[in-house]
């Protein structure tokens, strides 16, 4: 693509938290210059500012001039349009174009309807993400330890694959080949439906507690917990629920056949078949891999019992800053006179979490994960 020694352009577009950390990967590493490209002037001067890109740009056409590698790292629905404004222009032989969204099949189906002359498309999925949002939560270690989905084009060979997946070893994520459709079946699986069921599952409590506000009272901890992806952006979720239609009216399918499942036992008090249920779903659970990042992101928190002593929460705050040991929340989940308060502390790394347990371990706090 390059002739040895000549400086390779990467242009972003879309430098929020995932653009902004593959910003932040490819940054300062040898023969590479990466742009990006901000939609309004004041994006411009917050990507500058964050200091994740050589160079930015309100132009399209400067950003994509003489690129080797376009990132679109925008919303899933506006994917489409990029591509097509891209294709209008003169872009440069051999680039490749890839994308960071989380349906896969529509964008490569709507690549393989351009003409892009000496140009190719590889759909990619990094399966990582953060509680945080913006160019000023992009971290280089965003990607580490996480699988990386490419999805490219029958016509792509192995050549230019190969090229992409060398300059994403900078993120040091595990890069994975997979076929678009199998993709978004999986990824509607694990990710896609769960966020439905926890929309709806919410949605059914907050029905509830028009009529009795105990429920929102009552419903903190584990509920809150497992309900945290019903948080997600709605405008994002809209595009990639409307983008995986066809794979999620099928999972809905299975879905509700599992919940009738589970109506007929209840119908018929079987106490064995909701054994069998939890014990089956337990293993499979277990099996899991624990320490590798995933599409939906892990918890990384931990439970302290405290006293109701003046100053408690105060004085772990201070250890935890003593031990540089980045904090990102602290809760008190329960406090009363007859029992221990229980004080949640969550991180944003699972190494931060592990030295506050130790931490904390040794100063003789009974520490829960």
């Amino acid at each position: 693509m390059n002739s040895e020694g000549s400086i390779r352009k990467i242009a972003i577009f879309g430098v929020g938290l995932i653009g902004g950390s593959l910003a932040l990967c490819f940054k300062g590493k040898p023969g590479i210059t990466v742009v990006g490209y901000a939609h309004e002037p004041e994006l411009k001067e917050r990507y500058v500012q964050s200091g994740v890109l050589d160079q930015a740009t309100l132009s399209i056409e400067e950003a994509a001039l003489d690129a080797d590698f376009i990132f679109l790292s925008v919303p899933v629905g506006m994917l489409n349009h990029y591509l097509q404004v891209l294709n209008k222009l003169p872009l440069k032989k051999g680039c490749i174009i890839t994308d960071v969204g989380s349906t896969k099949a529509s964008i490569t189906a709507a690549a393989e309807t351009l003409d892009f002359r000496d140009v190719h498309f590889i759909g990619g999925h990094p399966m990582a993400g953060s509680e945080r949002s913006g160019v000023e939560a992009a971290s280089p270690l965003l990607f580490e330890n996480a699988y990386y989905v490419l999805t490219p084009q029958s016509n792509v060979s192995d050549e230019v694959f190969e090229k992409l997946k060398n300059l994403l070893s900078y993120t040091r994520a595990q890069v994975i080949r997979v076929e678009p459709e199998h993709h978004d079946d999986i990824v509607g699986a694990i990710s896609h439906l769960p966020h439905i069921i926890a929309v709806a599952l919410v949605n059914q409590i907050s029905s509830y507690n028009r009529t009795e506000p105990l429920y929102q009272l009552l419903a903190a901890g584990g509920f809150r917990d497992i309900t945290r992806i019903a948080s997600s952006d709605p405008v994002v979720w809209r595009d990639i629920l409307l983008s995986n239609r066809e794979v999620l009216l099928r999972l809905l399918s299975d879905w509700n056949e599992q919940v009738q499942q589970f109506t007929q036992v209840l119908e018929k008090r079987d106490g064995e078949a909701i054994e069998t249920a939890f014990r089956e779903a337990g293993s499979f659970r277990d099996q899991l891999p624990e320490r590798r990042k995933g599409v939906i992101n892990a918890l990384f928190d931990i439970y302290i019992d405290v006293p109701d002593t003046p100053g408690i929460i105060g004085r772990i705050a201070t250890e935890l800053g003593t031990a540089r040991i980045n904090l990102s929340n602290m809760q008190i989940i329960e406090s009363r006179e007859d029992v221990p308060g229980i004080l949640r502390l969550s991180f944003r790394q699972e190494e931060e979490m592990e030295r506050a347990i130790e931490l904390l371990t040794n100063l003789e706090y009974t520490v829960r994960s």
